[in-house]
């Protein structure tokens, strides 16, 4: 037995999370195998029948359905896209069928698995949606599988961010839908906010496949999709990015060791209310202005341009940490965003009303079956199973792995990691071995591009500056002598085939080895570095992989900044010693735990505001579809109902009453959602009082939606007796009842101050200062956590 597989039946055994049983789906797979001969001589028109038959049957299948199923979706594949599926891939068919996270190592085609697993939900009666990373996989992968899907009788198509309306409504009307989770996600959210329900575009969902799974349910849990009601122009004073632009770090503020949090120095106070005329920046009347200060403090020293943003076309675009390229919707909270825009001289972009927002586990909750693939399923199967109630099947290679994964090389500072880097790429790059150098983020890459165009290597930079190109660049990779420079994982889902796309120099590249994944440092979680490492070694291919590491990373700096000299140094800063490595280790193994820390603490938040949700919801849609409003204020406007009901016919007034009652309901739940986040952003000074943040939280929520609907019918009620009303509608507006005139959307990070213990910390160190007239001031807001804003 392989290691491999007396680990996984060492879990199952524990019944620990982890993997769930996939050989005994082995059977249903020689069975399928067993007919291949079969469906092999059947024309089009009898594989078009055998699928037909098939989905007739619209129900669960049993193991011969599910065999037969195999053996026609393989030949089909054969017929449509010129490959026969490995049984590994009917293996992951089948464990994505019985509802589980597959994980598939890179290169072993986890998007047909994908494909033929969708379609066999569909011939079982269902609908599905595959959630991917991106609009790109979305829109590749439905036009790549649209011929098999042709051939079974299977509908297909893709949504994406430039998708009408129309579009929309016909792409999930489909059997088989691709869409990135942020824009499902989104149409979700818009879909909350209409008031017709011929306007909805989403059906009820049924089941969703997630490609990418950890990066989706894991990595993209902690920040929420927002969708925002235009309400003013975004302001940034300039007077005071001005005034902060001119302090001096250390003498006018200070940062703690890991550059997350920033705080005013006493004479950085002075020298700021001094600035601005002489005022006292902690009285009532200056609150707004200490808080200007505060954001553009953070602004200046803690978010830094080509690593947390870029600035392109005149915009300030944010750098999704988790995959090194642009975040395409995100943005920082109102006043952040105005702050770096100033900083950057730019126009300052709109503000708005939180309508509402929605997390993935939230999303994903929504769908009756749930299922994923990934080549990294089992480092994040622990989490998969307390969030998302899910197993993993972890599917065995084709061919075995042969690549060769080398020991990290630790070096004593930055300097001496980076020039040991570029020695290394010099020395194999003379051999014509393909090179994937990846960054950890985007500063990184260009600087390492510039050390090696000096040193004679010229590379092509991947990374969030030129993501539109970033499959093109990556699928080339392996090219001989083709050099790769990529910021974290940009790129995933495409493949790296030895050689270039003709299929010419493959055996004079693995000849050389294969593809060799250099790393500039371990990521915050062991997952990704396996995930670049997973770029070599495809199909059985040769390859290898080496990560380069320093004292000096961030990593080591921000989770083990107290890490001691190391003892056995080389003269080019090589680290021999055993204790530095485990520094290094044990530094990924604290930001492994802080990520999943916000993880369930954004969960434990949102489990409660869901539930609200959910129950507003359900309410609103039973006055979108029906006469709900009408009944409610007749009740509370008896002469005013029975008044108008002689005035118009009964339609007319059931659309004016709906209209007022959603109006009134969408309303409520905004100030509801603001109400909490306020609350939310100050619920770690209970802790002070000895009080558990999270239960004081629930408390005071669950208080505050005890009067949600009354509110939301009192106003309804007020609106109805004194609007004019006729056979034309309601004309809202005019009594100032106006909906947003235009709505965006993005993604924010949902812990804005950091974790419960940092907020406390940082609280306790800054309250108890003297200010620079000796007597005691309360600081409470003199400092800013960048750990939200930053996503690390």
């Amino acid at each position: 037995m392989s290691v491999g597989r007396f680990r996984d039946s060492v879990r199952r055994v524990l019944g620990r999370p982890g993997t769930a049983n996939v050989r005994r789906y082995h059977r249903v797979v020689n069975a399928a195998g067993a007919r291949e001969a079969e469906f092999r001589g059947y024309s089009v028109d009898e594989l078009r029948a055998a699928a037909a038959r098939l989905r007739e049957l619209d129900g669960d299948f049993g193991r011969e359905e599910l065999a037969e199923f195999c053996a026609l979706g393989r030949e089909a594949t054969r017929r449509t896209l010129g490959e026969r599926p490995f049984d590994v891939q009917l293996l992951g068919t089948l464990g994505l069928l019985t509802g589980h996270v597959v994980e598939m190592a890179t290169g072993e085609g986890k998007t047909l698995s994908g494909a033929l697993a969708a379609a066999g939900f569909v011939f079982q009666g269902r609908q599905v949606h595959v959630v991917s990373v991106n609009d790109y996989l979305a829109g590749r992968d439905a036009e790549w599988m649209g011929q098999l899907y042709a051939l079974l009788g299977v509908s297909v198509a893709a949504v994406g961010q430039h998708a009408t309306w129309q579009q929309r409504r016909d792409g999930y009307a489909t059997d088989v839908t691709y869409v990135s989770v942020s824009e499902v996600g989104f149409d979700v959210l818009r879909d909350r906010l209409r008031s017709d329900a011929e306007d909805l575009v989403l059906p009820a969902p049924d089941v969703v496949i997630v490609d990418e799974a950890d990066s989706v349910l894991i990595d993209e849990a902690r920040v929420p999709l927002v969708l925002a009601g235009a309400a003013a122009e975004g302001e940034a004073d300039q007077a005071i990015d001005e005034i902060v632009r001119g302090l001096a770090p250390g003498r006018h503020y200070e940062m703690d060791d890991d550059e997350r949090n920033v705080f005013l120095t006493d004479a950085g106070l002075a020298r700021v209310e001094r600035r601005l005329g002489g005022i006292d920046l902690y009285t009532s009347e200056h609150g707004h202005r200490l808080t200007q200060v505060h954001v553009a403090l953070h602004a200046h020293a803690l978010l830094r341009r080509d690593v947390d943003y870029l600035v392109r076309n005149g915009k300030v675009e944010l750098i999704n940490v988790a995959r090194g390229r642009v975040a395409r919707l995100q943005r920082w909270p109102d006043g952040l965003q105005a702050a770096v825009e100033t900083k950057e001289g730019l126009a300052t972009s709109p503000t708005g009303d939180v309508l509402d927002c929605i997390i993935v586990q939230a999303l994903i909750g929504r769908y009756r079956t749930v299922c994923g693939m990934t080549g990294t399923a089992l480092a994040v199967a622990e989490q998969l199973a307390e969030f998302y109630k899910l197993k993993v099947g972890r599917i065995p290679t084709n061919l075995p792995c042969v690549r060769e994964d080398e020991p990290d090389r630790l070096y004593a500072t930055l300097a001496e990691k980076e020039a040991a880097i570029v020695d290394y790429i010099v020395a194999v790059h003379a051999t014509g071995r393909p090179i994937l150098l990846g960054t950890l983020d985007v500063a990184e890459s260009e600087r390492l591009h510039e050390l090696l165009a000096e040193a004679g290597v010229h590379g092509v930079v991947l990374n969030a500056k030129n993501d539109a190109e970033e499959a093109a660049i990556v699928a080339r990779a392996g090219e001989y002598r083709r050099v790769t420079i990529s910021t974290q994982m940009a790129g995933r889902g495409t493949d790296i085939r030895l050689g270039d796309a003709a299929g010419t120099d493959r055996d004079r590249v693995a000849e050389l080895g294969g593809l060799c994944v250099v790393g500039s440092g371990r990521y915050h979680t062991a997952r990704l570095d396996d995930q670049l490492r997973g770029r070599a070694g495809r199909q059985g291919d040769p390859g290898e992989s080496v990560f380069f590491t320093s004292l000096e990373d961030d990593l080591v700096t921000q989770h083990v900044p107290d890490a001691k000299t190391p003892k056995d140094v080389a003269a080019d800063g090589r680290v021999a010693d055993d204790g530095a490595r485990w520094t290094v280790e044990h530094a990924q193994r604290v930001a492994e735990g802080a990520h999943l820390e916000t993880h369930r603490t954004t969960w434990r938040y949102n489990q409660l505001i869901e539930t609200q949700r959910t129950i507003v919801l359900e309410h609103r849609d039973k006055v979108l579809r029906g006469e709900l409003a009408s009944r409610r204020l007749a009740e509370r406007c008896p002469e005013r109902y029975a008044e108008l009901r002689n005035e118009i016919d009964e339609d007319a007034l059931d659309a004016a009453a709906r209209l007022i009652v959603l109006y009134h309901l969408d309303r409520c739940w905004t100030e509801h959602l603001a109400l909490l986040t306020d609350v939310r952003e100050g619920i770690h000074l209970r802790a002070l009082g000895r009080e558990t943040p999270l239960d004081e939280f629930h408390r005071i929520a669950v208080a505050e939606f005890g009067t949600f609907f009354e509110n939301a019918y009192t106003r309804s009620a007020e609106t109805f007796a004194d609007a004019e009303i006729t056979a034309d509608g309601v004309d809202l507006a005019s009594m100032g009842l106006q909906r947003p005139t235009s709505t965006w959307t993005y993604m924010v990070t949902d812990t804005p101050f950091g974790s419960e213990h940092d907020r406390i910390l940082t609280f306790l160190r800054t309250s108890f200062r003297r200010d620079h007239a000796g007597h005691p001031a309360v600081r409470g807001g003199a400092f800013l956590d960048d750990r939200a804003h930053r996503r690390r």
